[in-house]
């Protein structure tokens, strides 16, 4: 299960990402509300941790637009201010739980399992792109009905690619989410997979749906 902590408070990040992590979760951390709202949209995350007070675009402001956007990625809104009415808005916002600071870190953990269990719910299981499907749970490709054999790196690429469906995917970004690399290694495997990859879904098709992007990166998308 993968999480993202967003709280401009370096140190309470840190906290609260460490006992995730304890609990067996993979956490992202981010600091900046604008970028964790481009995070969000382009990153399957079952469940975020979202302080409201924060550089750049604020909690509710990236709740509602998300919800605006038809995105139901789990919310726990975090806040100092935990006056009924304060929750009232983070939760009419689209939030789905609000917690107010000082907080306990085991009810951080609980809460968030509760978040995701009940998210597992919400999500699509098959993603599709034209006539590619991948189903996120059995982790089944399959392109016009034939099945396609995927090693277990190249499963995560196609699903990070699919969830990001029109959208260019640099090295960097498929580094970070792939492969959990936060620096370039200087090779080439990146390139490698997209290639192998791409013999899979695209060979033999007279429609392309996996593109190169010059000087950018990769895009999945529909013809």
């Amino acid at each position: 299960m993968r999480i993202l902590v967003v709280d401009d408070d370096r140190k309470t990040a840190s906290f609260v990402s460490k006992a995730l992590k304890g609990d067996g979760f993979a956490v992202d951390v981010l600091h900046n509300g604008d970028d964790a709202l481009s995070a969000i949209v382009v990153t399957p995350f079952d469940a975020v941790v979202l302080d409201i007070m924060l550089a750049g675009r604020d909690g509710l402001s990236i709740v509602k637009q998300l919800r605006a956007q038809g995105n139901r990625t789990p919310v726990l809104l975090l806040s100092a201010r935990g006056e009924v009415n304060e929750r009232v808005e983070g939760l009419n916002a689209g939030a789905d739980d609000y917690l107010p600071k000082p907080f306990v870190l085991d009810e951080v953990i609980a809460r968030v399992r509760a978040l995701v269990r009940r998210g597992g719910d919400v999500k699509s299981a098959v993603l599709h792109v034209a006539d590619l499907a991948l189903d996120t749970t059995t982790h089944r490709a399959e392109r016009g009905g034939r099945l396609i054999e995927l090693t277990t790196r190249e499963y995560r690429l196609l699903e990070y690619l699919m969830r990001s469906a029109g959208r260019i995917c640099t090295r960097m970004m498929i580094l970070e989410k792939v492969w959990d690399y936060h620096f370039d290694p200087g090779s080439n495997i990146v390139d490698v997979y997209v290639r192998k990859l791409r013999e899979k879904i695209d060979a033999d098709r007279k429609v392309k749906l996996l593109h190169s992007v010059r000087g950018s990166g990769y895009v999945i998308r529909e013809p």
